[in-house]
């Protein structure tokens, strides 16, 4: 059990490290329940100058561990003029779909999903590149002036009309929120994948049981690092405590989601390749159950016997069809004892008697 179990994990591990390298529109990973909430936490301190924040997100890990927390944290950004469009789940028809993060000239579209710290569902107000040195935005970035002085203050007012914490766009209960023009165009520019350091960041939280929603119930006890893979840092910061603390379901491979979607999408999410609750095998049925079939050693009420035509009684045949089978019959008969013994009987005429 736990040799399929570790093969299937590093399968799925592995489909995620190649998708992610070919391409950054939406990953082939469906999950027919949704993702938990967003889990509140505080902002690390900037380690240093050039880093770009990448907000935490819920990934997944197969039906074993179902979602696990990706913390947020700061990172080098690859190249002089590139932000961060961070990942998100949404709502594919049948399932809920993973899109992986980018890193592009632009921040595309992200589901309008309120990560915060300048990533409010629109584009990212957490600073900005000028000269080719990247400015933080005081009122939203958590900087030490001190030691950074590339820095700015604007105040952000968040549009987003209602305040929430749900990860996913579409689906039950998602965000409605759909791409501008603008960026669906940034969709056909130039990215670059996650950098390595983002993806064993990734793993490390992929490995680690207490990022796991079936453990901590949407309370990673690693909300976000200050640098990627830090986890054991005494700067890393752990997730508060909200609401009604969040239950995977209890067989997350069987679950279906509840949609407002037409019945064309809610048959696909039915999985038909999944065998139906207390389905039995065929062979192991009691006889009384099978469909068109009557039970042993009972007759059903349409199938009883008749007697065969010869054999009904001679009364149920038409006077005249009687008459005709007695004259066939006397017909095709040799003669009777009786007939053979009168002749015999009578004297012959030219015989005297004596």
């Amino acid at each position: 059990m736990s040799i399929t179990r570790s093969i299937r994990s590093s399968l799925f591990a592995l489909a995620l490290l190649v998708i992610s390298a070919a391409g950054f529109a939406q990953i082939s990973i469906s999950v027919s329940f949704a993702p938990p909430e967003l889990p509140v936490y505080e902002q690390p301190l900037l380690p240093g100058d050039g880093y770009i924040w990448t907000p935490g997100y819920w990934a997944y890990a197969g039906d074993d561990d179902g979602y696990y927390w990706v913390p947020g944290t700061w990172v080098m950004a690859p190249e002089p003029g590139l932000l961060w469009t961070p990942a998100y789940w949404s709502w594919g028809g049948n399932g809920y779909v993973f899109n992986n993060g980018y890193w592009g000239q632009q921040v595309g579209f992200y589901g309008g999903v309120s990560y915060g710290y300048g990533y409010y569902g629109d584009g990212y107000q957490g600073g900005r590149w000028q000269n080719g040195q990247f400015y933080y935005n005081r009122s939203v970035s958590n900087v030490n002036v001190t030691n950074i002085h590339n820095v700015y203050n604007t105040t952000v007012i968040n549009n987003t009309t209602t305040i929430n914490r749900v990860s996913y766009n579409g689906g039950n209960g998602g965000i409605s929120a759909r791409p501008t023009a603008q960026q669906e165009s940034v969709v056909h520019e130039r990215h670059i994948p996650p950098v390595a350091a983002q993806t064993q960041h990734e793993q490390a939280a992929r490995t680690n049981p207490e990022q796991r929603a079936s453990m901590n119930h949407g309370r990673p006890a690693v909300a976000a690092t200050p640098k990627p893979g830090a986890f054991s840092d005494h700067a890393v910061v752990h997730a508060k405590q909200t609401g009604t603390p969040y239950n995977p379901p209890v067989n997350r491979a069987a679950v279906q989601p509840t949609v407002n979607t037409p019945a064309a999408h809610q048959g696909n999410a039915g999985r038909s390749d999944r065998p139906a609750a207390n389905r039995q095998p065929e062979s192991n049925r009691a006889p009384s159950a099978r469909p068109n079939q009557p039970e042993r050693n009972k007759l059903e009420p349409s199938r009883q016997p008749t007697a065969q035509p010869e054999r009904q009684p001679e009364r149920s045949a038409a006077p005249e069809a009687r008459a005709q089978q007695r004259q066939q019959h006397a017909q095709s008969a040799p003669n009777k004892p009786e007939e053979k013994k009168s002749r015999e009987e009578k004297p012959k005429q030219n015989e005297k008697p004596q």
